[in-house]
């Protein structure tokens, strides 16, 4: 990438929050929208990318949200959570585990290394945590995304249900 990205830990304010709610409300909507119903988007949309949830999310101790920053613009995010409990087999303890539960970029900065770029920090912060396993939730059906994570290593080792709406 040839532009001045940054990628920074979220400071847990409000005006982050707002941030984060629209960028996050734009890109699953550009993600998913073709694929569900408009009533049902817009109600998941609503509940999960308002202000006041990214707030409370910002706050919580066990997650971390990477901002990819062009030129003061968020442009996209990476949500962290420590000591995940998705695809615990038994043989390991939730708090060697970081799970990326968002990996989001602006439908205009996909293909330009900016994905990546928040991934390999991603997988920095993991490394900074202490955790010993990363893992992710994928739609089965998102090709994008799933070639994207093979690149970094990632293997589908199970499911799990992820409920939008009447879907």
């Amino acid at each position: 990438m040839s532009f001045p990205l940054r990628i920074v830990v979220a400071k847990r304010t409000a005006a982050v929050a707002a941030q984060l709610a629209e960028l996050g409300r734009r890109t699953f909507h550009d993600t998913f929208a073709a694929h569900n119903r408009p009533e049902d988007m817009a109600a998941y949309l609503e509940a999960t990318f308002n202000p006041d949830r990214q707030l409370a999310e910002l706050h919580d101790p066990d997650t971390v949200f990477l901002l990819a920053q062009l030129q003061q613009e968020v442009v996209g995010y990476a949500k962290l959570r420590l000591h995940s409990l998705l695809g615990l087999d038994g043989g390991q303890k939730p708090e060697d585990r970081l799970e990326v539960e968002r990996l989001y970029v602006l439908e205009d900065w996909i293909g330009t290394g900016l994905g990546a770029a928040l991934m390999r920090r991603t997988l920095e912060e993991a490394r900074q945590q202490g955790s010993r396993a990363v893992v992710l939730g994928v739609w089965e059906k998102n090709d994008r995304a799933l070639e994207f994570y093979r690149r970094f290593g990632f293997r589908v080792v199970g499911q799990h249900e992820f409920v939008l709406g009447s879907d």
